[in-house]
C-alpha cells in the first residue's frame, strides 16, 4: 500500500473513533435540569469534528515507500551509434583491419601490436589461442591499469576472453555468434584493428559489477575508451584509444641525435625503416576456437 493511502485510511478510523467518544461524553454530561438535546449533542460534534479536519494538512498525492538507489551507474549495453563512433575514430587514428594470420605475425613481428599483459592481476581464458593473445601498445596499458586498479580493490585478477582477431576469424565467428559484429563493410568488429579487448564479467559480485561500469563509464565520457556492456557472452567489450596512452615526447638527447647529418660510411643512413601497415606480409590461417564478443 502507497504510503499516501495508508495515512488517509488511518485518518479515517481516527476519525470515526473520536466522533463516537465525543457522542458519548456530551451524553454524559446531561443534568436533571439543563440536558442538552441530542441535536444539540450532534450539532457541537459535527463542529469539533470540521475544526479538527480543516486543520489536517490535505495529502497532494500518494507517497511511494520504494526507495531509489542513489549512484549505482546503469548498464553500458551497446548500440549501433557506439560501434559506429568505434569504427570512425579508429579509422581516424589510422589503423587497418588484420586481414589473416599471416598479416597477424607481420604486424606482432614489427611490435604494432604487444601481448596481453598477463600477471597476478590479469589472466588470459586459456581458450584463447596463443597468437591472438595480443592487443595495440595502447590498449595493454589500460589493460594494466584496470587490472591493477581492480586487484587492489576486490583481491583477485581480471580475466581477457578476447583480444585481437583477423578478419578471417570474424567471417568464422559470426556463423556461431549472432552478436558477432560483422567482418565486412563500414562498420565492423574493433577486434580486427587489435584495439579493442573482452574482459569476462561472469563471476563479478555486485560491487564489482559497479565498480567496474562506473570506471569504464568516467573513461568513456574522458573520449579514451568505448564500452559496450555484453549479457549473452556476459563480458565488457572494450575499445581503447591512442589517446588513453599518448607517446612520449622523445629525449632531448635522442632529438638531437635525430637532427645530426650522418657521415657518410654511417651504416644506419642505409637502414630500411621498418613498413607501413599497409606493406606487412599476409600469411596461412590456422584453425582457431571461437571466443564470443563482438
Amino acid at each position: 500500500m502507497a504510503l499516501g493511502a495508508f495515512c488517509a485510511s488511518g485518518y479515517q478510523a481516527g476519525y470515526k473513533a473520536g466522533l463516537a467518544a465525543a457522542r458519548r461524553q456530551l451524553a454524559n454530561q446531561k443534568t436533571e435540569n439543563d440536558a442538552p438535546s441530542q441535536s444539540a449533542i450532534d450539532n457541537t460534534v459535527d463542529e469539533t469534528a470540521a475544526t479538527s479536519a480543516s486543520d489536517l494538512p490535505a495529502i497532494a498525492e500518494p507517497v511511494s515507500l520504494s526507495v531509489r538507489r542513489a549512484g549505482k551507474p546503469p548498464s553500458l549495453r551497446g548500440t549501433m551509434e557506439s560501434l559506429q563512433r568505434q569504427n570512425a575514430r579508429l579509422d581516424a587514428e589510422g589503423l587497418e583491419r588484420i586481414e589473416d594470420e599471416l598479416d597477424l605475425t607481420g604486424r606482432i613481428a614489427h611490435k604494432l601490436l604487444v601481448p596481453v599483459p598477463v600477471s597476478a592481476a590479469l589472466t588470459v581464458n586459456p581458450n584463447l589461442p596463443p597468437h591472438r593473445r595480443y592487443c595495440r601498445p595502447w590498449t595493454a596499458r589500460f589493460l594494466a591499469d584496470l587490472a591493477r586498479a581492480h586487484v587492489t580493490a576486490f583481491h583477485r585478477p581480471l580475466q581477457v576472453s578476447s583480444a585481437v582477431r583477423t578478419v578471417q576469424y570474424q567471417k568464422r565467428l559470426i556463423t556461431t555468434n549472432g552478436n558477432a559484429a560483422p567482418a565486412e563493410g563500414d562498420v565492423v568488429s574493433p577486434h580486427m584493428t587489435g584495439a579493442a579487448v573482452d574482459i569476462a564479467k561472469d563471476d563479478f559480485s555486485r560491487q564489482e559489477l559497479s565498480w567496474m561500469r562506473q570506471r569504464l563509464l568516467d573513461l568513456q565520457q574522458a573520449g579514451k575508451i568505448d564500452v559496450e556492456e555484453e549479457f549473452q557472452q556476459s563480458c565488457f567489450h572494450i575499445t581503447v584509444y591512442k589517446s588513453y596512452a599518448p607517446p612520449a615526447a622523445p629525449h632531448k638527447a635522442t632529438r638531437a641525435k635525430a637532427v645530426q647529418r650522418p657521415s657518410l660510411g654511417d651504416s644506419s643512413s642505409h637502414r630500411k625503416p621498418s613498413p607501413p601497415e599497409t606493406e606487412l606480409p599476409a600469411a596461412r590461417d590456422t584453425a582457431e576456437r571461437p571466443v564470443a564478443g563482438l
